[in-house]
């Protein structure tokens, strides 16, 4: 075979198919990860009051980025933080509640 024909693009009949997505794995995929969110969220609202989030679970909760929880934070006009350790931080629930309260627009 000469060095043209290898660098010739092979043509549509020549070339393998391309794998499709099998439809049924991702609708069981999708199917999953609702149900595990799904029993997240029930996790954090059967929470007491006084229960403390660590920092990873107050973002998850939130639905921010760790940078966004840590601006939050750090600007002052976030949550109550309790300080679990030398290195590690948390939030109550019920800190997180007001907090959220206190971020609501219009309405009442």
């Amino acid at each position: 075979m000469t060095l043209q024909a290898e660098s010739t693009p092979l043509l549509d009949e020549q070339r393998k198919p391309k794998r499709k997505r099998n439809a049924k794995r991702a609708a069981a995929r999708r199917r999953g990860r609702k149900r595990r969110l799904a029993a997240r969220r029930q996790f954090f609202l059967n929470l007491k009051k006084d229960a403390c989030l660590t920092f990873a679970e107050w973002v998850a909760l939130n639905a921010l980025s760790e940078r966004q929880g840590r601006r939050i934070l750090a600007s002052g006009q976030g949550p109550a933080v309790t300080q679990l350790s030398e290195h590690r931080i948390g939030i109550r629930v019920g800190d997180n509640r007001a907090w959220q309260e206190s971020r609501t627009r219009g309405g009442r």
